[in-house]
């Protein structure tokens, strides 16, 4: 019994250390990186200075005008 408790503590422990908690941007569907991956755009700059990467998926589309 101790070593399961153990074993979980350990567990809730790592999930509490892991990285990758990257800060939202961009209507919360971006994420702020040094560098954006291959598909993703920079439309804004988060308060860290780094880009805000966006997925193809929520970047805005252009509209076409006709006057």
């Amino acid at each position: 019994m101790k070593l399961l408790l153990l074993t979980l503590a350990a567990l809730l422990l790592l999930s509490q250390l892991t990285p990758g908690g990257t800060q939202k941007c961009w209507n919360l569907r971006g994420r702020c990186r040094q560098r954006c991956f291959k598909k993703e755009s920079v439309y804004v700059y988060c308060t860290n200075n780094k880009m805000c990467c966006v997925k193809p998926k929520y970047q805005p589309r252009e509209t076409l005008r006709r006057f």
